[in-house]
């Protein structure tokens, strides 16, 4: 089995790319710093089973340009893929925007794997049965998608606009797995756990935020963290099921209003993602 995990060079993503290897399935691990990406290469191999191919993929999800990048050296350069892990993700202090515009929370935690995941359905569907795993959050509690700020241009708050685009993350996989249905490609959405892992942050001040909230809220270890994506990306026990929202490797309620996480919500917030990525609207 091969298998693509983004926001793979530390944190639940490398923990899970490590994992994986040991079990004897052949791991890309993307991630946008080319020096961490070899130490990561070299970390998964020191542990992996014979004959696993490990391989690194650069990409900086800030940017749409780089996404598409990465969907076409992946589509390219493997024969399959059995599972696609989209894990990578981060949460800013301060408002920052990206090359293309665009807040870079929603951008990096939304658009990029709505992006990625669009452009590398053909190969997951060219390999089944094949998952998609979203990597979302309890952060989406109480929260829902403002569509008249998208971008968060009023009132900045990190947890406010990090919660909103792991709303976005749950909204995705439940309209992907009812497109998907009878493609035997399932889609599903989980909840980590609380782990002090940086969460993608180049800035020290909110890493230094973030490893406090998580000490006060009692954190877990990025194994623990990393074990519902595993659970989800190879367990005989959810093949075939799709859809679904896990917490610590079982079906979990939604924590949020049931009209965030209503059909019409995500149906609006699909399409506008094909927009805002550049992809021809469906129907």
């Amino acid at each position: 089995m091969r298998v693509l995990v983004t926001g793979a060079t530390g944190g639940i993503g490398l923990q899970t790319a490590k994992v994986l290897a040991q079990m004897g399935h052949s791991v890309l691990i993307h991630g946008r710093d080319q020096a961490r990406g070899k130490a990561a290469v070299k970390e998964v191999r020191a542990t992996a089973a014979a004959n696993v191919d490990v391989r690194f993929l650069q990409a900086d999800f800030a940017s749409l340009a780089q996404v598409r990048a990465l969907a076409a050296q992946v589509a390219a350069s493997v024969p399959r893929l059995d599972v696609l892990i989209n894990n990578a993700g981060c949460a800013n202090v301060s408002r920052r925007v990206t090359a293309d515009g665009y807040e870079t929370t929603f951008a990096v935690n939304h658009l990029a794997p709505f992006l990625l995941t669009h452009l590398l359905l053909d190969k997951l569907k060219q390999s089944v049965p094949a998952r998609i795993v979203n990597v979302a959050s309890r952060a989406h509690r109480d929260q829902e998608i403002d569509f008249d700020d998208l971008m968060s241009m009023r009132g900045y708050r990190v947890m406010r606009t990090y919660g909103r685009s792991k709303l976005a993350n749950i909204l995705f996989t439940r309209s992907l797995a009812k497109r998907l249905a009878g493609s035997n490609v399932t889609a599903n959405s989980l909840h980590p756990g609380l782990i002090a892992t940086g969460i993608g942050q180049t800035n020290a001040l909110a890493r230094l935020v973030w490893r406090l909230v998580v000490r006060v809220r009692g954190g877990i270890s990025v194994e623990e963290g990393a074990r519902t994506s595993l659970y989800l990306a190879t367990s005989p026990d959810v093949a075939g099921l799709s859809g679904g929202y896990y917490v610590r490797c079982r079906l979990a309620e939604l924590q949020t209003r049931p009209e965030a996480v209503s059909d019409a919500v995500a149906e609006r917030l699909w399409k506008v993602s094909e927009e805002l990525v550049g992809l021809p609207c469906s129907s």
